[in-house]
């Protein structure tokens, strides 16, 4: 996205793109500072003109940052806060099941709200998609998406994303390795992409650590689970 200005120069008029690289809530806050210098500049004029015309100067420059979206400073950082920003968890984890038995368990997906606290369910519609409800803090509502088996390497490999018009992107793999034990090394990927555009960097910023901390919740539920699961009897649970 990007806007054009005009410039006047020499009784000529040029264009220039300039690209909008400021997010929503930062171009607010840009008005928001400018105004509140701009009027502090004007209040104090004629008692103090040096500083007044310093605090004029930095709110025209903060007000015109914010309503034109663009960032010269940011643009020679190659800094964008309006492009899409990906909410990445990772982790690695233990659990003592064979790795034959911990990947036919999470291959059936309906099995994962069993210790995924944050999933009202998810229901499987063929053999790679899948329904998926979550419930938000609270009670508050519930947000639903259709994901869809990518990839999948028996007892090894599992990777799924949403399908496209999801309302939340995400998408997720895990991969299975056998321990000298006898048990499972798991190493799991998370991938949610918060709205894009105006508010994405600072959704991210929020969602990030809620995310992690259910995350870090469905982990240690999970190695739980495992311990005491007999794998067996809960595959063939419907």
């Amino acid at each position: 996205m990007s806007t054009t200005t005009i410039v006047r120069m020499n009784g000529y008029n040029t264009t220039a793109e300039e690209k909008i690289n400021l997010n929503w809530p930062e171009r607010y806050i840009s008005i928001a500072a400018g105004v509140k210098l701009g009027f502090s500049g004007l209040r104090h004029l004629f008692k103090s003109p040096f500083t007044s015309l310093l605090k004029l100067g930095a709110g025209g420059y903060l007000m015109n940052r914010g309503i034109t979206g663009h960032c010269e400073l940011y643009s020679q950082m190659g800094k964008d806060t309006t492009e899409p920003v990906n909410i990445n968890i990772r982790y690695s984890f233990t659990v003592t099941k064979p790795r034959s038995a911990v990947y036919s368990f999470w291959r059936k997906l309906d099995n994962l709200p069993l210790f995924m606290s944050h999933l009202e369910s998810v229901d499987v519609l063929d053999n790679e998609r899948s329904h998926w409800v979550l419930k938000l803090p609270a009670g508050v509502a519930n947000v639903s998406w259709d994901a869809q088996i990518v990839m999948d390497v028996p007892g090894e490999f599992i990777g799924w994303s949403s399908l496209p018009g999801s309302i939340i992107d995400n998408a997720g793999k895990v991969r299975f390795r056998d321990t000298p034990d006898g048990g499972t090394l798991i190493d799991l990927l998370i991938t949610y992409q918060p709205p894009a555009g105006g508010i994405g960097a600072s959704v991210a910023h929020i969602l990030n650590p809620v995310f992690k901390n259910m995350v870090d919740t469905d982990v240690q539920n999970f190695r739980q689970y495992m311990d005491m699961a007999d794998l067996e009897e809960v595959v063939i649970i419907v």
